[in-house]
């Protein structure tokens, strides 16, 4: 529920809970945030292309989870009404990024600018084509709207949810073993999760995240995200 009286990024939707319970989620946080990733880091090399399925299984229980919780807001899933708000304001910061991730790119790695799309054409497309609905949006509702929701009672106030939102999609990233993916999204994953903490919506840190995974993979940093390089 939006709260027009309150500054969104101070709103805290804290809910009382035991002592035991918090220790659980806080067990339960580390387990999927945590351990799951570095789990899934050490049988990288049998991965091959299944992190896409596993992101859809994964975000399907986060669902379930949600769907369930009946103190939960399920507009939050979607809420198409909010994005209009943030169009403008994403746009504009994109618009900087654009401009930005070239220029570095054509000052430090020209060799990579534009590299993705024009040597491996086919995948690019299929990526462009796939990549909202089938890692993105999952993403979202596993980052966002389950974690800011399920673990409520552990982080309390928006800003910290953000930080551990930011965090948590940063350390999911260790998988593709490089430098680069990590630190990209967790620096990114601060902004999308400040995003959703405005709108209450999945959809609107989707389309801000379509863009900037779009551009990230076309651009040169598409290697460093693709599941078959690992």
């Amino acid at each position: 529920m939006t709260h027009p009286d309150t500054n969104p990024l101070e709103r805290t939707d804290a809910t009382q809970v035991s002592a035991g319970r918090r220790l659980y989620l806080a067990f339960e946080f580390l387990m999927l945030f945590a351990g799951l990733p570095l789990l899934l880091y050490t049988q990288r090399d049998a991965l091959g292309g299944r992190v896409v399925p596993l992101l859809v299984l994964l975000a399907i229980g986060c669902v379930a989870v949600l769907w369930f919780d009946p103190k939960f807001d399920r507009k939050r899933m979607w809420n198409a009404n909010s994005v209009a708000s943030q169009l403008r304001p994403m746009l504009a910061i994109f618009g900087l990024g654009v401009v930005g991730m070239i220029g570095i790119f054509a000052w430090r790695h020209p060799d990579l600018l534009w590299s993705f799309p024009r040597e491996h054409t086919r995948t690019w497309v299929v990526i462009m084509v796939t990549y909202p609905l089938l890692s993105v949006y999952p993403q979202e509702l596993i980052f966002r709207a389950f974690l800011f929701h399920r673990y409520d009672p552990l982080f309390g106030g928006v800003r910290a949810k953000i930080a551990a939102s930011g965090t948590a999609f940063g350390m999911a990233h260790i998988i593709f073993a490089n430098w680069a993916a990590p630190l990209c999204t967790g620096l990114i994953g601060f902004w999308f999760a400040r995003t959703y903490a405005r709108s209450e919506s999945t959809l609107a840190v989707v389309v801000e995240h379509v863009l900037w995974g779009m551009l990230a993979f076309t651009v040169g940093l598409g290697w460093y995200f693709y599941s078959p390089a690992i």
